[in-house]
């Protein structure tokens, strides 16, 4: 099979550390980040836990996390490596409060596998119960949830409400539910447990602090996938293993998302921007990953080796497309296959660069899901926003663009999006998939922008009202002149 797909050239002019390279296992975010507090490099030998995505060449691809002492102090202090007050900023503790009554006693842990379980681990061992402990459901529940299985293709499928009826396990029952249905577990003679245990990782590598990127949204967007994927032109065309990478890159495109912008890693001066030179610093991470998660649970570990290395490439290509500083190459190729009209859907080449736009316009689509729930969607992605801007005030940072919430509202921060980046992919999508669906999400798209730029008129129309109530009236003289409002002087 021909198999096509883009990766970045990786920076193999940084060598990284023979121990490092040694070690079996994955990294998330490296403790040595100068935002982490690096551990004493003469224990990092005696620990494993890390690994290189290729050992034969001095690129370092870290997936998951070194093996740590952890800090039981409370917040997670880390240590200072230098004068500026950023450098000490923790991801750790970025939605998090210390807790006054944790045990001063450090202790080791053997084996962390993201931020996410770094922060459960450290709670157990600190005698804190779980904030979110796994109940089983009511039979009711259950039974719910199963209803809204039955409507997965609904373009109007409610992913909280999902999410709330499987206890927060929707991505895990929903893409297991795929997987099935699919029957990609009997095709690709996937270990039933393994791919179990596989999907309960990828959820928890989500950070549920997250106000936006969390695993709710991961959920969402192999759901909207889903519903690409059941277009004509791509269910008539796509291979089995087509399916699984689109399934797979949905579920993970997000993997271990720290709720800030890459912007905000260049400007910290973050270990993954060196690693990656400041180049799809998160989407590589993310695909990293997930490739430290698929070895680790041993999911393909039945396949040819070659095959293995083929899918987690073609992987990470699906996952770096959601770049969206790349947004303008890819539409533009897009846009110039649509009018030549040479892509090919038997061509192994061109079905991986549908993959990469259904994979993108998945990512995007919350703007042309119905008002109820974009509106929803779009108030997490800009609270996860300002919550961002906040901490760039705090350690002084240039507040990065839409995160300063005194300058911007959800509203002007929803029209722009949808009117320079969601319209032109979706208008672009509409013309290669010309369905119901399109259709669907176009007029849904209209109305939402309808709907916030009247919210920004009802607004802009009180603070008006309320600007000429509480005007005061100046004394008349005559060299005086009313100027009209909003205009002003030469």
């Amino acid at each position: 099979m021909e198999v096509c797909y883009q990766l970045p050239v990786l920076p193999l002019d940084r060598p990284v550390p023979k121990h490092v390279l040694s070690r079996r296992g994955a990294i998330s975010f490296s403790s040595s980040s100068s935002l982490f507090g690096a551990p004493d490099p003469r224990q990092l030998s005696q620990r494993r836990g890390a690994i290189s995505y290729d050992s034969s060449d001095q690129t370092a691809l870290y997936i998951r996390m070194l093996d740590v002492r952890v800090r039981s102090r409370a917040g997670f202090e880390p240590e200072r490596r230098g004068s500026h007050p950023y450098l000490c900023v923790d991801f750790r503790i970025l939605h998090s409060k210390p807790d006054p009554t944790a045990s001063t006693s450090s202790r080791r842990v053997r084996r962390l596998l993201s931020f996410q379980r770094y922060l459960s681990s450290s709670r157990l061992f600190r005698g804190v119960p779980p904030r979110n402990p796994l109940h089983i459901l009511d039979d009711d529940y259950t039974g719910q949830a199963k209803c809204m299985l039955e409507k997965i293709g609904s373009w109007n499928f409610n992913i909280f409400l999902f999410d709330r009826l499987t206890n927060g396990n929707s991505l895990v029952t929903l893409t297991f539910h795929l997987f099935n249905h699919y029957g990609l577990i009997e095709l690709f003679r996937l270990d039933m447990v393994k791919l179990r245990r596989f999907l309960v990782m990828i959820q928890e590598d989500y950070h549920s602090r997250n106000p936006y990127h969390n695993a709710v949204h991961a959920a969402d967007v192999t759901q909207a996938m889903y519903c690409y994927l059941q277009e004509p032109k791509l269910s008539k065309s796509l291979t089995s293993c087509d399916i699984l990478l689109g399934l797979l890159a949905a579920a993970t495109h997000d993997l271990d998302h720290p709720g800030v912008n890459e912007p905000f890693l260049i400007k910290t001066n973050h270990y993954l921007a060196a690693l990656y030179k400041n180049t799809s610093v998160l989407e590589n991470h993310h695909w990293r990953s997930a490739v430290g998660l698929l070895r680790e649970s041993g999911l393909f570990s039945h396949l040819p080796a070659e095959d293995g290395l083929n899918m987690e490439r073609q992987l990470g290509s699906l996952i770096l497309a959601t770049d969206i500083s790349r947004q303008n190459e890819y539409l533009s190729k897009f846009r110039e296959h649509l009018d030549n009209e040479d892509l090919c859907l038997a061509n192994a080449c061109h079905r991986h660069f549908v993959l990469q736009m259904a994979l993108k316009c998945a990512d995007i689509c919350n703007p042309c899901r119905p008002w109820e729930l974009s509106k929803q969607w779009s108030e997490k992605v800009t609270e996860e926003f300002f919550h961002q801007g906040d901490i760039e005030k705090r350690y002084k940072l240039e507040v990065s663009p839409l995160c300063d919430s005194q300058a911007n509202t959800i509203g002007n921060i929803q029209i722009g999006f949808m009117t320079y980046v969601v319209e032109p992919l979706f208008a672009e999508w509409a013309r290669f998939s010309d369905t119901r669906l399109s259709r669907t999400m176009l007029g849904h798209l209209g109305l939402n922008k309808a709907s916030w730029s009247g919210m920004l008129q009802e607004l802009a129309g009180g603070a008006d009202d309320g600007a000429q109530e509480g005007a005061e009236v100046p004394a008349e003289d005559g060299n005086s002149k009313a100027l009209p409002q909003g205009s002003k002087e030469s």
